[in-house]
């Protein structure tokens, strides 16, 4: 009898640990992206970009779309950073910028 109820008290206690409610909590990521615009013709190869004179990438500079983003994106932290953008060894743009969590700033090139 000892027995029969041991195994009934495993068992409830098996079943009752398997079960229970799980919840996930997320927020915004934090990161931001840039998107550059400008006239493809003019900036063949795309451009160089310096962020925060540590980080440096080629970018693909596409026309300008206001309704939404249709180019690429470039993923980088929020907060402020520096931003310096050059083509063919001639800088076109320096200038401080500030993007929050999830935001995609547009950098339009003349």
């Amino acid at each position: 009898m000892k027995i029969t109820h041991s195994i009934l008290a495993l068992g409830f206690v098996l079943l009752t640990a398997c079960t229970g409610v799980k919840t996930i909590s997320t927020g915004l990521e934090n990161e931001s992206f840039l998107e550059f615009t400008g006239n493809p013709a003019i900036y063949t190869g795309g451009v160089n970009v310096i962020l925060d004179n540590k980080i440096s990438f080629t970018a693909t500079v596409v026309k300008d779309h206001t309704s939404s983003v249709k180019g690429t994106v470039y993923a980088i932290s929020t907060g402020t950073h520096i931003l310096s953008i050059s083509h063919n060894n001639n800088l076109i743009v320096k200038k401080q910028i500030f993007v929050s969590a999830q935001e995609t700033k547009k950098i339009v090139l003349p």
